[in-house]
């Protein structure tokens, strides 16, 4: 299966170099040796091997390469002068990919500029826009609801498999990668806060009440979850208010990329799928085009609350709740609908008779929907 990204990526190469960042095994290095087909002498070099390692070092790849792939070359010290020198310097036609775990993605926000230099694109889980030439959407969210959208556990088809490869996936996680942002003794409180997390997909987040179930302070919870973040393992969606400084203080929600991990009845994982395939589309939306899109969900003080809103521009354009079975439009969604003219609100269902509207509110088929997304 050719993911969605390819085409993309295959084109931003001949215009400059590109860095593929994302999850740990959403398939980055899969879709790099893929890519390495479009070209005569492409050259892929993973920085975790000692001979590849000492390659780089040297410089010492082949002359005649037309396709540098340099994998998890941001463990290697001074990494961003180093690919900065090698990209001024390459050989006219030479293309660049840099790959990555999410930790890339990080690394890259602080340091030597390569500004003007890259194209950088996010790889997601599979989602029910990109299964949509080999399953119905139906099935399609059904699955992905069950396994989650990492690619090991959603191809196996079997829930025994996808626990276990989630068990190992997350083990490996807090070992290796959290272990390098944090101290030691810092892991068993990160790991206590996933599991707290993995029981609160879908509901705002009090860091003061995390703070207290941990028995640490609340900025040290923010610190835990912006490592999380930046690893991702999950992502904040935060409310929408046309204050910015106002939007970002309020208690976020958090969903997790692996809906397979969420801790919750059946109801609770489809918003967290709803949640990724949306995530998904913007950032591709982002990545390959620029807009000045975003996810958000909407709620009031008296605790009236809409799942999600697209906004684009800093104006919401799409109110979206997420329902199991309900075909009748939540009072909440109602309310926001009539004092928000001009946004198309959409209630998605997952298991739905028939597409309908009522009171001006499309009520849809939410896999059918989320098949048209852009990615």
């Amino acid at each position: 299966m050719k993911r969605y990204l390819y085409e993309s990526i295959h084109r931003d190469l001949e215009k400059k170099m590109v860095i593929l960042t994302g999850p740990r095994q959403v398939g980055k290095t899969w879709l790099a040796k893929e890519l390495m087909s479009e070209f005569k002498n492409p050259q892929y070099l993973n920085y975790d091997h000692f001979d590849d390692a000492r390659i780089i070092g040297g410089h010492s790849w082949a002359l005649g390469a037309d396709l540098l792939v340099l994998d998890e070359i941001h463990k290697m010290p001074g990494w961003k002068m180093f690919i900065k020198g090698i990209y001024d310097t390459r050989p006219a036609g030479q293309a660049i990919l840099i790959t990555g775990s999410s930790r890339l993605e990080t690394f890259r926000q602080a340091g030597e500029s390569l500004a003007g230099r890259y194209f950088s694109f996010r790889l997601h889980p599979l989602s029910v826009r990109e299964l949509q030439d080999s399953l119905a959407p139906f099935e399609a969210l059904s699955l992905l609801n069950r396994l989650g959208g990492f690619p090991d556990p959603f191809l196996s088809r079997e829930e025994t498999e996808a626990a276990r490869w989630r068990n190992q996936y997350h083990t490996d996680l807090v070992r290796e990668d959290i272990i390098e942002f944090g101290r030691v003794q810092e892991i068993r409180s990160m790991r206590l806060l996933l599991e707290l997390l993995r029981e609160r997909v879908g509901s705002p987040v009090s860091y003061t009440s995390l703070a207290g179930d941990l028995q640490l302070a609340p900025n040290t919870v923010r610190r835990y979850i912006d490592i999380l973040e930046n690893l991702c393992v999950i992502f904040p969606i935060r409310p929408f208010h046309a204050n910015v400084a106002r939007a970002v203080l309020r208690e976020p929600k958090i969903y997790f990329y692996d809906s397979g991990f969420v801790k919750g009845d059946e109801g609770v994982r489809l918003e967290n799928t709803c949640a990724v395939c949306l995530q998904k589309h913007i950032h591709y939306l982002q990545d390959t085009t620029g807009d000045d899109i975003a996810l958000h969900y909407i709620r009031t003080k008296d605790g009236r609350e809409v799942d999600f809103a697209l906004t684009r521009d800093g104006k919401a354009e799409r109110l979206i709740e997420v329902k199991l079975s309900e075909e009748i439009p939540t009072a909440s969604l109602c309310f926001f609908a009539k004092r928000m003219p001009g946004v198309s609100a959409l209630q998605l269902v997952h298991n739905l008779r028939r597409e309908q509207q009522r009171d001006g509110i499309s009520i849809l088929l939410a896999g059918k929907w989320l098949a048209g997304l852009s990615a």
